[in-house]
């Protein structure tokens, strides 16, 4: 997908936030089953690096954040309350006002595939389902932007050019 879109990427591991060996990157991609023990273990570094991934956005990076793929979850380590709640089924997302995070989805032909909903937060809601519940929610911090999403579907091109065209070079 990175190829076909133009962009460069590396896959870094949870660990290495905060270290010099983390490349200076604009966004960091926590994908889906990220708490997932029986996908991944980057589960593992995000509560260690709580203040490097807030460090990262706050000087202007994007960090996008999809479903743990876990029956329940808490995301401890964000800057911002934020409950998950693993519900799989297709549902057509409905934007919450204009938020440039809503560019994410501008290539999905709804149905979407979701994994889920929030059950509780203080972020900005930007996409819910037909239920009314949110599915996906984005934060400003400093000068850049969290943005988490329960959306099982690829990414648009069009968010990672408007993110790269709204980021600077940062480095976590």
């Amino acid at each position: 997908m990175f190829v076909e879109y133009g962009l460069e990427c590396s896959r870094a591991l949870s660990t290495s936030l905060g270290t010099p060996y983390l490349p200076a990157c604009k966004i960091l991609i926590l994908p889906t089953g990220f708490a997932n023990k029986q996908y991944t273990k980057t589960g593992v570094g995000l509560e260690r690096g709580k203040r490097s991934l807030e460090r990262f956005v706050a000087k202007g990076g994007t960090l996008l954040v999809f479903g743990p793929l876990v029956p329940e979850y808490e995301y401890e380590w964000l800057p911002f309350s934020l409950k998950y709640v693993m519900e799989e089924n297709s549902c057509t997302p409905r934007p919450v006002g204009e938020h440039e995070a809503q560019k994410l989805i501008e290539n999905i032909v709804p149905p979407a595939g979701c994994d889920g909903y929030f059950s509780e937060t203080d972020a900005e809601v930007v996409l819910e389902d037909e239920r009314g519940r949110p599915i996906m929610v984005a934060k400003g911090i400093g000068e850049g932007m969290i943005v988490a999403t329960t959306i099982h579907e690829l990414p648009a091109a069009e968010f990672f050019e408007c993110r790269a065209v709204c980021t600077r070079k940062v480095k976590a």
